[in-house]
């Protein structure tokens, strides 16, 4: 049987219990992929140069004729790793474990790579499924998701709210549908939030990891009585080395933000105990790294504190300078007296603000 062709949304949702091989070579996979995707290349960086070199010089025959010296000695390993991949591939949660061999592939158009891969495959015995137009469709993609996400609320709150912590529960406790916009960076979004971390993704990446995980949460809720929201924290445009993208970012401004508002010193002691602990010599490149911001004598202040072991100190110049700075980034959002719901709360405690958040009903109404 031959392989099927899959536009993008049938490729996504067989993804879920289906492995993706990606068999462009390792150079285009190291620098973005759809998330999930395991790297199968069929040539590799040299050889891609070598077969497109001869393809645009001389011609296609002879491109495929090279083509196919480099793959033929990987046809065995391929299908073995093809069949290792899908006994122990493990769907997502909540998904069934299929072990029979079906498979998702593709290249960059969807063109001669994957339709080789594909074709040694089905000839093998698997049931194969390639994407159509190929990861470059993909991308097409992800910029049109992420220029219309749909409904947001904005989880907002000064440095120190825990917010990170809530969503988490309003997702476990409370099955609401939520996007880590910090954890698909792989940033915190604060002076400190590489810390620990290992180092950022590209820029696509992190594009396709959000338009994915908004994918995702499109089917979260059933019930058709209930507004297709999704909860994402409040974030600044850049986080980290990545940015949200420009159509995404103008329509995340215009979104009601739940701002959950939590005395400083409560914020403050959270810091500590959450950051206090890092290494002094981290924390002292990340402060200096906002002098400019900061001012002189209070990153001076603030380092002169560290460095005499006297971490809320230190840390308390810090988050009066975030509250500043967050303040007014919600004041130039437009219509903010409009967009922004007050939700007070006593402290840092993620289950008991969860439940008061989701006890809000009422969406804003815009």
């Amino acid at each position: 049987m031959a392989a099927e062709k899959l536009k993008i949304g049938d490729f996504l949702e067989r993804s879920r219990v289906v492995p993706i091989l990606d068999v462009r070579s390792p150079g285009e996979f190291c620098h973005a992929s759809i998330p999930g995707a395991f790297s199968m290349p069929l040539f590799s960086d040299e050889e891609r140069k070598v077969v497109g070199t001869l393809y645009k010089q001389k011609s296609r025959e002879a491109a495929i004729k090279a083509g196919l010296d480099f793959f033929g000695p990987k046809m065995r390993r391929m299908v073995e790793e093809a069949e290792a991949l899908c006994r122990d591939f493990k769907p997502g949660q909540g998904q069934e474990n299929r072990r029979e061999k079906t498979i998702l592939v593709h290249c960059w158009r969807g063109g001669m790579r994957s339709g080789a891969v594909a074709w040694l495959l089905d000839l093998y015995g698997f049931k194969v499924y390639t994407l159509v137009g190929g990861y470059k469709y993909f991308r097409r993609w992800v910029l049109e998701t992420l220029a219309n996400p749909g409904p947001i609320r904005v989880l907002g709150g000064y440095t120190g709210s825990g917010k990170t912590d809530l969503l988490q529960m309003l997702a476990s406790r409370y099955n609401e549908p939520v996007v880590d916009l910090e954890g698909l960076a792989g940033h915190k979004g604060s002076a400190f939030g590489a810390i620990g971390l290992p180092k950022q993704g590209s820029q696509e990446m992190f594009e396709n990891r959000l338009a994915l995980s908004i994918f995702a949460t499109r089917t979260w809720k059933t019930s058709e009585q209930e507004e297709p929201y999704i909860w994402m924290e409040d974030e600044s445009q850049r986080i980290g080395t990545v940015n949200l993208p420009q159509p995404f970012w103008q329509h995340f401004r215009k979104q009601p933000v739940y701002f959950l508002d939590i005395p400083f010193e409560e914020r403050l002691q959270y810091l500590v105990s959450t950051y206090g602990k890092l290494n002094k010599g981290d924390l002292a490149s990340a402060i200096t790294r906002i002098q400019k911001r900061l001012g002189g004598l209070e990153t001076k202040t603030a380092l002169l504190h560290l460095v005499e072991g006297n971490i809320t100190e230190s840390f308390r110049i810090l988050l009066k300078y975030y509250d500043k700075k967050y303040g007014k980034s919600l004041q130039e959002r437009d219509d903010h007296e409009k967009l922004i719901q007050l939700v007070p709360a006593a402290r840092v405690e993620a289950e008991e603000n969860a439940r008061q958040i989701h006890s809000i009903k009422t969406p804003i109404q815009l």
